[in-house]
């Protein structure tokens, strides 16, 4: 399958080692016979109008994305079962509530931090490039249509994980206010990449805004834009393994270095791989290091085995791709009372991997596998959470995996959470909470 990753000019991470070393550069120049060091501290607010500096304001949004996708995906990952624990509480490890389901309130603030910076990030730099750009300029940046893609995703993040939405300090509102508002960035982006002529930044776009529209039950718009997107297509947010803190959270909590701090045990893609070896949901075990790093509540040392979807510390973690945009179709075909043409669908996605199709005798039975292909096709890549809301909210038909929603060795907790709670931190100080 063709990934399509962002374009060079998207890397954050190199474009800063580059900026930083023209700095040095010049300061040693500079100062090549004065050993005194002067520290110039944090950079004014002025110098970020200036246009050299536009590339690394737009860069700074995906690296506030990837860090709250990193975070979020992990913990949500946990609470849906799409992992089970196997060790570690702290650093990266899973809390003993998260590892019954639970996401309280007092262990929130970075999930919520980190996603609402990237929103914020986003917003302003748009702002700005407004407030420096002449409108032409502005109508026919490259840098404007990877701003508004980054301020979608972030957006969606925020909509589909979190309970409810606050801005920039404002009043709590519905989540949905997060989604549209990813609407509306998605569609700017849509419209900038069209004139600037990029078809990699306007599919990402109309991918991430089917999406979202599929998520708001628009679903004649999610099929629209569905449609539009090569069934090969990916757009993924990228890692690397030169920082820590960059690299993949998944796999490095569970790369024994020295982290196993979860399994794949006791969930439902432990059983489903066995039976289809299916390349969507692989995991490993080693002989060697039978069980996780530490005991897990009253279960003791349980299994480790090891997930295989990340393979390295910098693997990328889909956003969006076009077989997606067939499960968004299957979907609207089930919500119209279409069960047999959306199992097509989802077979489709079975038929392309080499698995055995599912095979559904009515509308119920055709839920519960779009549910379950769902889960295994977007395993890992934090959405599993918001989509167990949202057919929990529609009082969708069809059955979730037992494993999944309760039961197995280390049980979900009969009220596991849906959503990430507003945190401590926003309760403290936002005062209209």
């Amino acid at each position: 399958m063709k990934k399509i990753q962002p374009k060079p000019k998207f890397n954050w991470y190199w474009n800063r080692i580059i900026s930083v070393g023209l700095l040095v550069c010049f300061i040693t120049i500079l100062t090549a016979c004065d050993f005194e060091v002067t520290n110039p501290g944090p950079v004014q607010d002025e110098f970020l109008n200036e246009p050299g500096a536009r590339q690394a304001i737009v860069n700074g949004i995906a690296r506030d994305l990837s860090d709250a996708l990193n975070w979020v995906g992990f913990r949500s990952a946990a609470v849906t079962r799409e992992i089970h624990p196997s060790g570690s509480t702290f650093s990266y490890g899973i809390s003993p509530r998260a590892q019954v389901g639970l996401l309280p309130d007092d262990e929130t603030d970075t999930y919520w931090d980190f996603s609402q910076r990237s929103r914020w990030t986003a917003s302003h730099a748009i702002e700005r490039l407004q407030e420096t750009m002449e409108q032409e300029e502005f109508n026919s940046s490259e840098l404007v249509a990877q701003a508004y893609l980054w301020q979608g995703y972030a957006n969606r993040l925020l909509g589909e994980n979190f309970c409810r939405a606050v801005i920039d300090g404002g009043e709590p509102e519905n989540y949905q206010a997060f989604l549209n508002h990813a609407d509306e960035a998605f569609t700017n982006a849509i419209s900038s990449a069209q004139a600037v002529g990029d078809p990699d930044i306007e599919l990402a776009a109309l991918a991430g805004r089917a999406s979202v529209r599929r998520y708001l039950g628009d679903f004649p718009g999610a099929v629209a834009d569905a449609e539009q997107i090569p069934f090969e297509f990916v757009f993924e947010m990228p890692y690397n393994q030169v920082e820590q803190d960059q690299h993949n959270r998944i796999f490095e909590s569970s790369a024994d270095n020295p982290y196993r701090a979860h399994t794949v045990w006791q969930t439902y893609y432990e059983e489903y791989f066995e039976e289809f070896n299916d390349p969507r949901t692989p995991w490993g075990f080693d002989p060697d290091r039978p069980v996780g790093d530490a005991a897990v509540g009253n279960l003791g040392n349980v299994p480790w085995y090891f997930q295989l979807k990340y393979d390295s510390p910098d693997d990328p973690i889909k956003l969006s791709s076009g077989r997606e945009m067939v499960l968004i179709e299957a979907e609207a075909e089930l919500s119209s009372g279409n069960w047999a043409d959306a199992m097509t669908l989802i077979n489709s996605l079975r038929n392309d991997v080499g698995v055995d199709e599912w095979v559904a005798a009515n509308e119920t039975e055709a839920w519960t596998y779009l549910k379950r292909e769902r889960g295994i096709e977007l395993w890992l890549e934090a959405r599993r959470l918001g989509d167990l809301r949202l057919w929990d909210e529609n009082n969708t038909p069809g059955e979730l995996h037992p494993l999944e929603a309760q039961g197995g060795e280390l049980p979900l907790s009969s009220d596991r959470s849906l959503c990430f709670p507003i945190p401590e931190s926003e309760l403290d100080t936002n005062p209209n909470i």
